[in-house]
Protein backbone atom coordinates (compact mmCIF):
# COMPACT_ATOMS: atom_id res chain seq x y z
CA UNK A 1 0.00 0.00 0.00
CA UNK A 2 0.93 3.48 -0.55
CA UNK A 3 0.01 6.62 0.90
CA UNK A 4 -0.93 10.02 -0.55
CA UNK A 5 1.04 12.55 1.14
CA UNK A 6 4.18 10.20 1.00
CA UNK A 7 3.24 10.49 -2.72
CA UNK A 8 2.64 14.16 -2.74
CA UNK A 9 6.66 14.80 -1.47
CA UNK A 10 7.46 12.58 -4.40
CA UNK A 11 5.23 14.68 -6.91
CA UNK A 12 6.80 17.84 -5.62
CA UNK A 13 10.57 16.78 -4.73
CA UNK A 14 11.16 14.29 -7.19
CA UNK A 15 8.96 15.03 -10.21
CA UNK A 16 8.64 18.74 -10.14
CA UNK A 17 12.15 18.91 -9.11
CA UNK A 18 13.28 17.16 -11.92
CA UNK A 19 12.16 20.15 -13.68
CA UNK A 20 15.76 21.74 -13.55
CA UNK A 21 17.68 18.86 -15.20
CA UNK A 22 15.50 18.76 -18.08
CA UNK A 23 15.86 22.39 -18.68
CA UNK A 24 19.98 21.36 -18.46
CA UNK A 25 19.32 18.39 -20.46
CA UNK A 26 16.80 19.55 -23.66
CA UNK A 27 17.18 22.64 -25.46
CA UNK A 28 13.51 22.38 -25.95
CA UNK A 29 12.85 23.37 -22.21
CA UNK A 30 14.81 26.36 -22.74
CA UNK A 31 13.03 27.78 -25.74
CA UNK A 32 9.67 27.20 -23.87
CA UNK A 33 10.57 29.75 -21.02
CA UNK A 34 12.64 32.25 -23.17
CA UNK A 35 13.90 34.91 -21.05
CA UNK A 36 11.61 34.47 -18.61
CA UNK A 37 11.62 35.13 -15.04
CA UNK A 38 9.26 33.63 -12.53
CA UNK A 39 9.08 31.90 -9.23
CA UNK A 40 6.52 29.51 -8.22
CA UNK A 41 6.18 28.54 -4.46
CA UNK A 42 4.19 25.32 -4.17
CA UNK A 43 2.95 24.10 0.01
CA UNK A 44 1.18 21.39 0.26
CA UNK A 45 -0.83 20.49 3.64
CA UNK A 46 0.23 17.07 5.13
CA UNK A 47 -2.72 17.08 7.34
CA UNK A 48 -3.44 17.88 11.42
CA UNK A 49 -1.03 15.32 12.05
CA UNK A 50 2.13 15.37 9.77
CA UNK A 51 3.91 17.87 8.18
CA UNK A 52 3.42 18.32 4.40
CA UNK A 53 5.57 19.58 1.39
CA UNK A 54 7.07 22.73 0.02
CA UNK A 55 9.06 24.08 -2.67
CA UNK A 56 10.37 26.98 -4.85
CA UNK A 57 11.04 26.40 -8.73
CA UNK A 58 12.70 29.69 -9.97
CA UNK A 59 13.23 30.03 -13.74
CA UNK A 60 15.21 32.35 -15.75
CA UNK A 61 16.67 32.30 -18.92
CA UNK A 62 15.48 29.29 -19.79
CA UNK A 63 17.17 27.60 -16.50
CA UNK A 64 15.34 26.27 -13.88
CA UNK A 65 16.46 26.01 -10.02
CA UNK A 66 14.72 23.67 -7.63
CA UNK A 67 14.55 24.26 -3.64
CA UNK A 68 12.98 22.03 -1.16
CA UNK A 69 11.84 23.95 1.49
CA UNK A 70 10.59 23.15 5.30
CA UNK A 71 6.93 22.54 5.59
CA UNK A 72 5.75 25.72 6.07
CA UNK A 73 8.17 27.72 5.23
CA UNK A 74 7.56 31.52 4.36
CA UNK A 75 10.02 31.45 1.94
CA UNK A 76 7.08 29.92 -0.23
CA UNK A 77 5.38 33.01 -0.05
CA UNK A 78 7.80 34.92 -1.36
CA UNK A 79 7.57 33.76 -4.69
CA UNK A 80 5.53 35.44 -7.98
CA UNK A 81 2.86 32.81 -7.77
CA UNK A 82 2.22 30.94 -4.74
CA UNK A 83 0.19 27.87 -4.92
CA UNK A 84 -1.55 26.39 -1.78
CA UNK A 85 -3.08 22.94 -1.67
CA UNK A 86 -5.22 21.89 1.78
CA UNK A 87 -5.08 18.29 1.00
CA UNK A 88 -2.38 16.06 -0.67
CA UNK A 89 -4.82 14.56 -2.71
CA UNK A 90 -5.43 17.99 -4.26
CA UNK A 91 -1.81 18.45 -5.32
CA UNK A 92 -1.41 15.29 -6.37
CA UNK A 93 -4.56 15.66 -8.59
CA UNK A 94 -2.76 18.66 -9.60
CA UNK A 95 -0.04 16.35 -11.04
CA UNK A 96 -2.27 13.79 -12.91
CA UNK A 97 -4.46 16.66 -14.57
CA UNK A 98 -7.61 16.30 -12.59
CA UNK A 99 -7.42 19.58 -10.41
CA UNK A 100 -7.16 23.25 -11.76
CA UNK A 101 -5.10 25.32 -8.99
CA UNK A 102 -5.83 28.88 -8.07
CA UNK A 103 -3.27 31.05 -7.34
CA UNK A 104 -3.12 31.97 -3.61
CA UNK A 105 -0.87 34.98 -4.68
CA UNK A 106 0.10 36.02 -8.06
CA UNK A 107 -3.69 35.72 -10.34
CA UNK A 108 -2.63 38.13 -12.64
CA UNK A 109 0.68 35.88 -13.89
CA UNK A 110 -1.55 32.64 -14.06
CA UNK A 111 -0.90 32.90 -17.97
CA UNK A 112 2.75 31.45 -16.77
CA UNK A 113 1.16 28.44 -15.35
CA UNK A 114 -1.34 27.83 -18.31
CA UNK A 115 1.62 28.47 -20.85
CA UNK A 116 4.88 27.52 -20.59
CA UNK A 117 4.60 25.78 -16.73
CA UNK A 118 2.53 23.53 -18.35
CA UNK A 119 4.26 23.31 -21.50
CA UNK A 120 7.16 22.16 -19.84
CA UNK A 121 5.39 19.56 -17.52
CA UNK A 122 4.34 17.94 -21.01
CA UNK A 123 7.51 17.75 -22.35
CA UNK A 124 9.02 15.87 -18.83
CA UNK A 125 5.81 14.00 -18.34
CA UNK A 126 6.41 12.70 -22.06
CA UNK A 127 10.21 11.71 -20.80
CA UNK A 128 8.86 9.80 -17.79
CA UNK A 129 5.95 8.02 -19.49
CA UNK A 130 7.57 7.62 -22.75
CA UNK A 131 6.20 5.65 -26.10
CA UNK A 132 7.90 2.62 -27.28
CA UNK A 133 8.96 4.28 -30.39
CA UNK A 134 10.75 7.10 -28.70
CA UNK A 135 12.97 5.25 -26.55
CA UNK A 136 14.39 3.91 -29.66
CA UNK A 137 15.91 7.59 -30.39
CA UNK A 138 19.42 7.11 -28.50
CA UNK A 139 19.00 10.83 -27.71
CA UNK A 140 15.48 10.35 -26.35
CA UNK A 141 16.59 7.44 -24.39
CA UNK A 142 19.39 8.98 -22.64
CA UNK A 143 17.62 12.13 -21.32
CA UNK A 144 14.76 9.90 -20.46
CA UNK A 145 16.83 7.33 -18.74
CA UNK A 146 18.91 10.49 -16.92
CA UNK A 147 15.35 11.96 -15.97
CA UNK A 148 13.96 8.76 -14.15
CA UNK A 149 16.97 8.35 -12.59
CA UNK A 150 16.78 11.64 -10.59
CA UNK A 151 13.18 10.90 -9.72
CA UNK A 152 14.05 7.31 -8.46
CA UNK A 153 17.12 9.31 -6.31
CA UNK A 154 14.80 11.74 -4.93
CA UNK A 155 11.94 9.71 -4.35
CA UNK A 156 14.56 6.86 -2.19
CA UNK A 157 14.90 10.20 0.16
CA UNK A 158 10.79 11.43 0.32
CA UNK A 159 9.56 7.73 1.09
CA UNK A 160 12.61 6.54 3.38
CA UNK A 161 11.40 10.11 5.30
CA UNK A 162 7.71 9.89 4.87
CA UNK A 163 6.17 6.16 3.97
CA UNK A 164 5.34 4.36 7.26
CA UNK A 165 7.67 1.06 5.46
CA UNK A 166 10.19 3.54 3.89
CA UNK A 167 10.86 4.85 7.50
CA UNK A 168 11.44 1.03 9.16
CA UNK A 169 13.72 0.14 6.31
CA UNK A 170 15.79 3.86 6.91
CA UNK A 171 15.76 3.39 10.72
CA UNK A 172 18.66 0.62 9.88
CA UNK A 173 20.62 2.61 7.48
CA UNK A 174 23.48 3.27 9.58
CA UNK A 175 24.98 7.47 9.10
CA UNK A 176 26.77 7.82 5.24
CA UNK A 177 26.42 8.73 1.80
CA UNK A 178 25.26 5.70 -0.63
CA UNK A 179 26.33 6.15 -4.45
CA UNK A 180 23.86 5.37 -6.85
CA UNK A 181 25.64 5.27 -10.15
CA UNK A 182 25.62 4.23 -14.45
CA UNK A 183 28.73 3.46 -15.43
CA UNK A 184 30.53 6.64 -15.43
CA UNK A 185 27.70 8.64 -16.89
CA UNK A 186 25.67 9.58 -13.79
CA UNK A 187 25.46 9.48 -10.19
CA UNK A 188 23.46 10.47 -7.32
CA UNK A 189 24.87 10.42 -3.44
CA UNK A 190 21.81 9.19 -0.82
CA UNK A 191 23.04 10.94 2.39
CA UNK A 192 21.85 9.36 5.86
CA UNK A 193 21.85 10.99 8.94
CA UNK A 194 20.42 10.39 12.36
CA UNK A 195 18.43 8.01 9.69
CA UNK A 196 16.61 10.58 7.54
CA UNK A 197 17.68 10.97 3.60
CA UNK A 198 18.65 13.53 1.69
CA UNK A 199 19.94 13.88 -2.12
CA UNK A 200 23.71 15.58 -2.43
CA UNK A 201 23.54 18.30 -3.93
CA UNK A 202 27.11 17.54 -4.99
CA UNK A 203 28.15 13.39 -5.23
CA UNK A 204 31.63 14.40 -5.33
CA UNK A 205 31.95 16.35 -2.28
CA UNK A 206 30.39 13.47 -0.26
CA UNK A 207 32.86 10.58 1.68
CA UNK A 208 31.10 7.55 -0.22
CA UNK A 209 30.62 4.54 2.25
CA UNK A 210 28.67 2.14 0.29
CA UNK A 211 27.69 2.20 -3.81
CA UNK A 212 25.64 0.44 -6.33
CA UNK A 213 26.45 0.78 -9.88
CA UNK A 214 24.90 -0.05 -12.74
CA UNK A 215 27.15 -0.76 -15.68
CA UNK A 216 25.45 1.76 -17.68
CA UNK A 217 22.12 3.66 -18.47
CA UNK A 218 20.68 0.39 -20.61
CA UNK A 219 21.00 -1.42 -17.36
CA UNK A 220 19.66 0.79 -15.42
CA UNK A 221 16.56 1.11 -17.36
CA UNK A 222 16.09 -2.65 -17.79
CA UNK A 223 16.05 -2.22 -14.00
CA UNK A 224 13.62 0.49 -13.63
CA UNK A 225 11.49 -0.88 -16.38
CA UNK A 226 11.53 -4.11 -14.33
CA UNK A 227 12.93 -6.04 -17.33
CA UNK A 228 15.79 -7.49 -15.22
CA UNK A 229 16.27 -8.89 -11.62
CA UNK A 230 18.63 -7.12 -9.34
CA UNK A 231 20.11 -9.87 -7.59
CA UNK A 232 20.26 -11.94 -10.54
CA UNK A 233 21.85 -8.70 -12.32
CA UNK A 234 24.74 -8.71 -9.00
CA UNK A 235 25.61 -11.99 -10.35
CA UNK A 236 25.70 -11.50 -13.82
CA UNK A 237 27.93 -8.24 -12.86
CA UNK A 238 25.65 -5.79 -14.53
CA UNK A 239 25.07 -4.46 -10.68
CA UNK A 240 28.22 -3.93 -8.42
CA UNK A 241 27.91 -3.30 -4.67
CA UNK A 242 30.25 -2.23 -2.14
CA UNK A 243 31.03 -0.75 1.06
CA UNK A 244 28.16 -1.16 4.07
CA UNK A 245 25.87 -4.16 3.14
CA UNK A 246 23.21 -2.36 5.81
CA UNK A 247 23.27 1.23 3.96
CA UNK A 248 23.06 -0.73 0.32
CA UNK A 249 20.55 -3.82 1.50
CA UNK A 250 18.00 -1.02 3.02
CA UNK A 251 18.11 1.12 -0.06
CA UNK A 252 17.03 -1.63 -2.18
CA UNK A 253 14.22 -2.39 -0.18
CA UNK A 254 13.30 1.35 -0.23
CA UNK A 255 13.50 0.70 -4.00
CA UNK A 256 10.89 -1.54 -4.03
CA UNK A 257 8.58 0.74 -2.49
CA UNK A 258 9.68 3.64 -5.19
CA UNK A 259 8.55 0.60 -7.89
CA UNK A 260 5.19 1.15 -6.35
CA UNK A 261 4.61 4.89 -5.80
CA UNK A 262 5.65 5.58 -9.91
CA UNK A 263 3.49 2.76 -11.04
Amino acid sequence: MTDTRTLSYINLHAILGSLPMLCALDSRAGEILGKKRMTVGISVSGGSAAPGAAGILSFENGRCTYTECAPGSPDVGDAKIVLTFPTPEKFNGMIDGTVTPIPKKGLLRAGFLTGPFTRLTDLLTAYLRPKDEDLADPAFFRISTMLMFHVIARSVCCIGNEDAVGRASASYIPDGAVLLAAGNEISFAVRAENHRLSLSPDPTEETITAEMRFADLLTARALFDGKINSVASVGDGLISIRGMIPQVDNINRILDRVALYLA
